[in-house]
C-alpha cells in the first residue's frame, strides 16, 4: 500500500494480531459524554456494546520510521462504536473510552497528536498452544493502582471468515476512528486492513477493577463474564493522519 491513499497520508503503520475482543452490552446513556460531535451511537440488532480488546502491536513504523525499543508491544482498550455520515454514506467507526500501553512515548505522542486518552502502564501476555486439542489460550496483563489485571480467553480449533451481518462482524469491521480535540472539533482517522478471520471464544473472563480504571458508570456494565468474547488473528494494519470533521 502506498503511503498515501483516500486522499490520507499514512501516519502509522504495524501488524495487529491476537485480537481479543470481550464485549459487554451498555446503555447508551453512559456512552453519550463520550460521542464525538457529528457523530452518532451505532447499535447491532438494537444492542449497544462496548468491548475491552486486548491485541499486539508487531513491526511497528510511525511516520515510516521504526522506534527503537517501541516495534512491539501490548495494547488493550476501552472502545465503543459510532458512525458518521460521509459523502459516500454512513462510515462506521470507533471511539477510545481509555487505551493502556507500555511504552511512555506511544502514549505520550497519541496524546499530544490525537488527544487519545493513553496511559502507559506495565504489560504482559501469554499465548499457548496445545497442538494435540487445538486449543489456543490467550491472556493480556497489566499493572495498575497496585494489583495485576488481565483479560483471557480459550479457543479451538482453525479461524473462520466473519459472518455478513454478524455480531463479530459488526465488532470487528471498523474502519474509522473518531476522538473529540481539546476545543470541541471532532478528528476522524481512517484504519485500513483486510477482513480479519476469528475464532469464537470457548471461555473468556475479565479480572479487572473496572471502577478504578474505566470510572463507576462502566462497572455496572463491565464485569468478569463478557456477554460474548472472540478472538480475531489480526493482519497488516494502516492508520492515516486524521482530518477534523467539526
Amino acid at each position: 500500500m502506498s503511503d498515501e491513499t483516500h486522499g490520507r497520508k499514512l501516519f502509522l503503520s504495524a501488524e495487529w494480531r491476537d485480537l481479543l475482543m470481550l464485549n459487554y452490552q451498555i446503555d447508551p446513556e453512559v456512552l453519550r459524554p463520550h460521542v464525538p460531535a457529528g457523530t452518532e451511537i451505532d447499535d447491532w440488532e438494537g444492542k449497544t456494546y462496548c468491548s475491552v480488546v486486548g491485541f499486539l502491536f508487531q513491526n511497528t513504523r510511525v511516520l515510516g520510521f521504526s522506534i527503537p525499543y517501541h516495534k512491539n508491544f501490548e495494547e488493550v482498550n476501552l472502545r465503543f462504536y459510532v458512525r458518521y455520515k460521509g459523502p459516500e454514506g454512513w462510515r462506521r467507526g470507533v471511539v477510545f473510552v481509555k487505551e493502556l500501553v507500555p511504552r511512555f512515548f506511544i502514549a505520550w505522542t497519541a496524546r499530544v497528536l490525537y488527544n487519545e486518552n493513553y496511559i502507559s502502564l506495565p504489560m504482559g501476555h501469554k499465548h499457548v498452544m496445545t497442538a494435540e486439542e487445538e486449543r489456543r489460550s490467550i491472556e493480556y496483563s497489566w499493572r495498575f493502582d497496585g494489583g495485576v489485571h488481565r483479560m483471557n480467553a480459550v479457543t479451538h480449533g482453525e479461524p473462520e471468515p466473519l459472518r455478513e451481518g454478524s455480531e463479530e462482524q459488526f465488532i470487528a469491521e471498523h474502519y474509522w476512528g473518531y476522538n473529540s480535540q481539546r476545543n470541541g472539533e471532532t478528528l476522524e482517522y481512517r484504519v485500513d486492513h483486510p477482513p480479519w478471520r476469528v475464532w469464537r471464544a470457548e471461555s473468556a473472563r475479565l479480572e479487572c477493577d473496572v471502577e478504578s480504571l474505566y470510572g463507576s458508570e462502566f462497572a455496572s456494565f463491565i464485569g468478569p463474564d463478557p456477554d460474548s468474547a472472540f478472538v480475531a488473528e489480526g493482519s497488516d494494519v494502516s492508520v492515516f493522519k486524521g482530518n477534523r470533521i467539526r
